[in-house]
This record gives C-alpha cells, structure tokens and sequence, in this order.
C-alpha cells in the first residue's frame, strides 16, 4: 500500500508504477502541474501535450471514455464522502426543520426570498432581474443583489413543492457536495494521477474553514462547483484548433458563475490572470505558439461572456435600485493578520472567543488556516520550489493575502496603522463592491491544489525510491494530518426559528393585500427582523411587504450624488420609531405630526394592513402603532392588525 492508496488506474502499488515517457492529451495541464519537475533518481514523468509531439511517433490512440464510464470503485467511494460530510455539517437544519441558522438568520431568509423570486420567474413569468414584492414601491435590483438565479430556476420544482425553507436547506446541501465532486473530478482527471491526492486536495478546498463560515449563511459563496471547471477550461485554451470550443465552452461557465456569485468569479478570473500571465512569460520560448493560441480562446470566451451578460450588468450597475460601492464600514473588513494562524470557531480546534476577537462575523472568518496547515503550506512551496507553477500559486495566495488585510492591517484585534495593498484599491470602481476580507477566502482552492500536488509528488518519489517508501508516507501522513485534523468542521449551529403566523399560512392577508396595497410589518423588515421576507416566500411572494433586507442605494437628501449601498432602505419616520423601541428605547409623545408623518409612510407604501406578531417589546409597539393610528387593532391568525385601507385609499378619495 502507498501513500495514495487510490490510484488512477485502480491498480495496487506494484502496478501503480506510471511509465516514464507518458503523454498526455492536449487537454491535460502541462508539466508544471503534473509532473512537477521531480527530482527522483528515477526517470521523471514527461508529460508532452499532443500538439507539441513530434512527428516522429504519432501512435494511434484509443478515444478517452466518458468520465462516468470511467469511474471506479474508489470514485464513487469519493463521490460518496463529499455527499457525506455535506449532510453531516447540514443536518441540525434537516432535523429540524423548524429551526434555522443562529449566526446568520438574516441571510438565510434572504435567500429563501430569492428562491421564491426563481420560482416566480417560471411559474408567472416575473421580470427576473427587478422585484418590487419586497421593498415596495422602490423594489429591489436584483442583479445588484445576489439572486442566485443560475440555481434557484432548476431549483423551482423544489421550492414549489416543499417551499423555500426545505429548497434552502437542498441549495445549501448541495452546494458543498457538488463543489466537493466537482474539485475531485477535475483534480483526478487533470492535475494528478492519484485519486488520494486528488481526494485530500478537494476534500480542503470545499470544507475549509472559511467555507463552512460561508455555510452559516452564504449558499451563493460556497457554491464554487465551477471555479474548478473554469480553472480547467481557462487552462485549455492553448490547445491548437479547439479555439471556438474551448472559448465557448469557458462562456458557457463564466455566465452560469455570473448568474450564481460575482464576486467568486471575479476572484477566480484575477488569480487565473495572473498565474497565466507567468506561465506565459516562463514558457515564451519553449512554447511560444501557446500564447497566441490561448489569446485567441480567451477573446471568444470573452467575446460571447460580455454579449450575453451586457444587458443584466447594465441593469445591475445602472438600472433601477442600482448602487455604486458597499458602505464604507464594509469597505474596511479586513482580516487580521493573526488570524491566519488562528483556528475558526467552526474547526474542531476553534474556540468563539478567540475567533470573534480576530472576525467580524461568524460568516467572515476567511483567513483562519492554523499554524499547522501554514508550516506545510510553505514547506511544500519549498519543497516543490523548481516548478514555477507551484511558485506562482504560491505567489497568487501570498497576493489574496495581502488584499485580504483591508485598508489598514490589524494584529491580533489592534490596528496597527500600518497601511495595507487594499487601501489603494477600495475606492476604485467594481473594488469598492467588493469584501476585503474574502481575498483570504480564495486561498482556499490554491492551497487544496497544492495539498494534491504534495501527495502527488510524494507518491512518485515512493515508486521512485522503494527503500524510501516507509519514511516518506510516515512524513507525508504526519504532516497532513497535523494541518487538517485541527481544521475538521462542525455542525451547523441553528436556532428557534419563529413560525410563519397563521394569519400568512391560512391566506387571511388576501383580504387585504392586493395588486393594489402592501402589508407594513412591525417593526419593518431589515437585517434584525428579517421574518417578514420568509412570509413573503412563502406566498409565492404573492405577499408584497413594504421594507426589506437587501442592498440598497443611499438617499441622503443632503447629498444626492451619495449612492453608495446600504443593507435596508433609508429612514423613515415610522421605520426609524419602531426600530427605536424595538432596541429597547421609550416611546416618545405621540404628536400630530408624528400621526401625520406615519399616515404619510402608509400612503407611500400603499398599507393594506400593519402587522404585529408576538415577540420582544410587542407591547411597546402594539401601544405606539395604536396611538398613531386612532384605533385598535384586532387579533386575527396569531398576529396584531390594523386594517388601514380606508386611510391610505381616503387619498385617492380627496384627489
């Protein structure tokens, strides 16, 4: 038995032995990624791409089967791990389905409205890149958001059937699982030949910590099923006389990404520039016809990417709803440097205290890898130091490091005032939409490529080196392990999730919503009650709310060119009172000009009914809402109401 124990072939370890002159098809990423230049004492791989053979021997080669026809036993025993620990991480949600995620309620329900928005898409035939079913009349620009609409359309029979929370729970599910497979199928098939090293490396990329972060809340960030794809299909591009299908086939993966998470894409397409650019640099003269043949598909991927994606950036940078750049504190989440070294309250190694003090959030712990696995990082760079593609992913991770830290680097929880690479660039147009701290994320994948490329080579050097063997397989288990058993995720942690009330589920607001009036929840929707929106969803988003959690611009009337984003829609007087007690502050005196100024917010929101369901000062606002309004609300289907038509329709009455 060796260290990979899986091999490509199926073989056991005697036969596991790779020939020395084995080529490649033009599909296979060069030396660099497979062979790493190793300094064995035997012969090395030589891993020749078909279109730079010579001419000399061109055997006749069978065609390579289908991927599925391909797989083994010990892929389907991969396939089955990552299903596994998919479900294992997930299923406090799945046992109760009446609870939902603790640290990030708020995005869960989020993305149960967005399914609901995919759903509506195909059974009414919605606009699918603006809703005004939440946030009304402003709506909501739903490409400036994340609409996760390349998952929640095939995903509709889903939330048709069982509703947004069960198709949440499926999306998030099989976001990892599918990312899992799809890291290992392209590993195993593309950049080694040991299904060990293959198994080890995707098992890092999908579960890291600050994947199962992402987990807490983010379906849309850790579903990455295509950054490996991409990857592989951007590599492929300086295959001879497949321009047009290559380029095609890469469109194809770059619009799907779009339609699922941006910023993921966006961070795949920089780290990919920039190690493409060295690779070419570093093989202009050994290949110098790749270059112009891999430009040549990259213009007819971007070509076709831009032509079809033109019209929804359009609406997502200039339409209505539309933003220009995060808040400013958002802007300035770094990462801080000790947290690189640090282990993520969700690893078994992790601790909440020690997290929360180097992490904004629960769902942004992106840089927390632990000393172990940082030690075998560079000591794998320096161990497979010659390959200058091991070199540039090394650099690439080192650079979303550096961008990682924001404007200003902190150290364990203290600013330093030192500046960091970032405060250069949040202010610079699409850079300002995006997260600092979730450069770290994408460390991630490179360090997963790395780990298969590690055991990879540690394999070869065993088949090389017999009399090594026994040394090399006890080091190379120590030191893996030693790196990844601290980072084993944990569960889900979930919460009591407040029923959707009886007055949503029996269909009594249909006697007071319409095509024509809203229901105004108390307090209004944003990212501290964001129950409202799950009622919504739940309708079919036949339910429109005034209010909501999503990103907005600013409308700062003292600054009209302010259009930077806010996560809620601006102030209102009766949205701002009712958020006031809701924290816990007294009731002012209830005036005629707050009476007036509330009947004003209800006309433009075009109230048909207010809605109070029970929770945490309901008494305080039940009080307030009544003496705004003039008259007592009615207990109907486990909520508070006052049906308000007759004041906000006596407008129309006096036009």
């Amino acid at each position: 038995m060796t260290i990979t124990g899986i091999d490509s072939t199926g073989q056991s370890a005697g036969g596991n032995v790779l020939p020395p002159n084995r080529e490649a098809d033009a599909d296979d990423l060069d030396a660099e990624l497979l062979a790493l230049e190793t300094e064995v004492a035997a012969a090395p791989i030589s891993v020749i791409p078909a279109a730079d053979a010579g001419a000399e021997s061109e055997p006749a080669t069978a065609p390579r089967p289908r991927w599925w026809r391909s797989l083994t036993w010990r892929d389907v025993l991969a396939i089955f791990t990552f299903i596994a620990v998919a479900l294992f991480i997930t299923a406090p949600l799945w046992l109760n389905l009446d609870h939902e995620l603790r640290d990030d309620p708020q995005d869960q329900a989020f993305f149960e409205w967005m399914l609901a928005h995919g759903a509506r898409v195909l059974t009414d035939g919605a606009y699918p890149f603006f809703s005004d079913r939440m946030n009304y009349p402003d709506g909501v620009n739903m490409m400036a958001n994340t609409s996760v609409l390349a998952v929640s359309l095939p995903m509709t029979p889903i939330t048709v059937l069982f509703g947004p929370h069960v198709s949440f729970n499926a999306f998030l599910t099989l976001a990892l699982a599918v990312t899992g497979i799809s890291w290992y199928l392209v590993l195993s098939r593309k950049f080694v030949s040991s299904r060990l090293a293959a198994w080890v490396g995707a098992l890092f990329a999908t579960f890291a910590p600050s994947m199962i972060a992402h987990a807490g809340g983010h379906p849309n960030i850790v579903s990455q099923f295509l950054v490996p794809l991409i990857i592989w299909r951007t590599l492929a591009l300086r295959t001879p006389g497949r321009a047009i299908r290559g380029g095609l086939i890469l469109a194809g993966l770059l619009v799907w990404q779009a339609f699922i998470n941006l910023e993921i894409l966006f961070m795949t397409a920089v780290g990919l520039g920039i190690f493409c650019a060295v690779m070419a640099i570093s093989r202009r003269k050994a290949k110098p016809a790749e270059i112009k043949t891999f430009l040549r598909g990259l213009g007819i991927a971007a070509a076709v990417t831009l032509a079809v994606l033109a019209y929804p950036l359009c609406v997502q940078f200039f339409g209505p709803q539309s933003y220009h750049g995060l808040p400013e504190f958002v802007r300035y989440f770094g990462a801080d440097l000790g947290s690189f070294t640090a282990y993520a309250q969700r690893s078994v190694a992790g601790n909440s205290i020690t997290a929360g003090r180097l992490a904004q959030n629960a769902a942004e712990e992106n840089a927390f890898f632990g000393w172990g696995l940082v030690i075998l990082f560079f000591g794998l760079v320096v161990w497979m130091r010659r390959s200058v593609a091991v070199v540039t992913l090394a650099g690439v991770a080192l650079f979303f490091g550096a961008m990682s830290l924001g404007p200003s680097i902190r150290l364990n929880g203290v600013d330093t005032g030192v500046p960091g690479l970032w405060a250069l660039l949040h202010s610079v147009p699409v850079l300002n939409s995006a997260v600092p701290t979730r450069w770290a994320m994408a460390i991630a994948p490179i360090v997963g490529i790395l780990l298969a490329l590690g055991c990879q080579r540690a394999s070869d050097l065993m088949k090389a080196q017999p009399a090594a063997r026994g040394p090399v397989r006890v080091a190379m288990i120590t030191a893996v392990a030693m790196a990844l058993v601290p980072l084993v995720p944990t569960p889900l942690r979930i919460a009591p999730m407040d029923p959707v009330p009886d007055f949503v589920t029996t269909g009594a607001w249909k006697q007071y919503v319409d095509d024509n009036h809203t229901l105004v929840a108390l307090p209004l929707p944003d990212s501290s009650y964001p129950d409202p929106m799950r009622w919504s969803a739940y309708t079919g988003q036949d339910m429109r709310i005034a209010s909501g959690y999503a990103l907005l611009p600013n409308q700062n009337p003292l600054d009209p060119t302010d259009r930077s984003a806010l996560f809620a829609p601006p102030w209102r007087p009766t949205s701002g009172l009712m958020s006031s007690i809701k924290q816990g502050n007294p009731i002012p005196e209830i005036t005629e000009t707050r009476r007036e100024m509330t009947l004003a917010d209800l006309r433009y929101w075009k109230a048909g009914v207010v809605v109070l369901t029970p929770q945490v000062r309901d008494i305080e606002m039940l009080r307030a809402m009544t003496e705004l309004l003039g008259f007592q609300p009615t207990w109907t289907g486990g909520a508070w109401i006052w049906d308000v038509r007759n004041l906000v329709d006596a407008e129309k009455v006096n036009q």
